[in-house]
């Protein structure tokens, strides 16, 4: 555990999950389990390993069996922040849950992917490869070849010095992994109105202030009922290769 880590973290869990159907038809997609774990515990508990102490997550589709799954977990604390009356978007929920996620640097996750380690904790990593000075925004990004169930493109080009611009389909671009660390002062004057996390990548990405970290290991994400297996064979793989 590094020091440099930021204590808080967002969880994005307030989707539809409309591409998981018939699974999503009675619960929310972050609840749907791969090898034996619910996606948002995945989430959680890689939160819990490199010792965040609050993750804020944010609820709107069956959000009381959200709250009614995390009411056992004391690492990390969860702070629920209910969008039941509107959805708001990757940005929007997070400008809701600012005064929660207080005035440092904090963890961004979404709730459907996750990753599998090698040797440090890939949160870890990013935590160490965080530079608030020449930052906004620092995302953890994966190649092709680590990754399971990605159906679509790839999403950003790292410069030598590890800045990001918009990949453009570009087939030697990485895939954004679905963590990062944010500074709060991206957000400044924003509403918490729907609007996407994009936004505030491009205007990153204006001001060079958009960095990447490439992670280690498998990362996983499910996105249809179909991937469910890819991904549960992806973890016993990589646990097999552990033992």
């Amino acid at each position: 555990m590094t020091d440099r880590m930021p204590k808080n973290a967002m969880v994005l869990a307030a989707g539809l999950g409309k591409r998981m159907r018939p699974l999503t038809e009675t619960m929310p997609k972050p609840l749907v389990r791969v090898a034996g774990k619910t996606l948002l515990d995945w989430g959680l508990d890689s939160l819990a390993e490199v010792g965040v102490a609050k993750a804020v997550v944010n609820v709107h589709y069956f959000p009381e069996q959200i709250v009614a799954h995390v009411a056992g977990r004391s690492r990390p604390a969860v702070v629920i922040s209910d969008e039941s009356g509107g959805l708001l978007d990757s940005a929007g929920g997070i400008v809701k849950a600012l005064p929660q996620l207080g005035a440092d640097p904090f963890l961004v996750i979404n709730a459907d992917t996750f990753w599998i380690d090698r040797d440090r904790p890939n949160l870890e990593r990013l935590a160490l490869a965080w530079d608030a000075a020449s930052m906004d925004i620092l995302l953890m990004l994966a190649d092709f070849s680590s990754a399971t169930g990605h159906s679509g493109g790839t999403d950003f080009l790292a410069d030598p010095d590890g800045r990001l611009r918009r990949a453009a389909g570009d087939p030697a671009g990485m895939i954004y992994a679905g963590a990062a660390i944010m500074h709060p002062r991206v957000f400044a004057a924003a509403d918490a109105a729907p609007h996407s996390l994009n936004l505030y990548f491009d205007r990153a990405i204006a001001a060079g202030r958009l960095h990447g970290m490439k992670m280690e290991g498998r990362w996983i994400t499910v996105g249809t009922p179909d991937a469910i297996a890819p991904a549960e064979a992806a973890v016993a793989d990589a646990v097999a290769q552990d033992a």
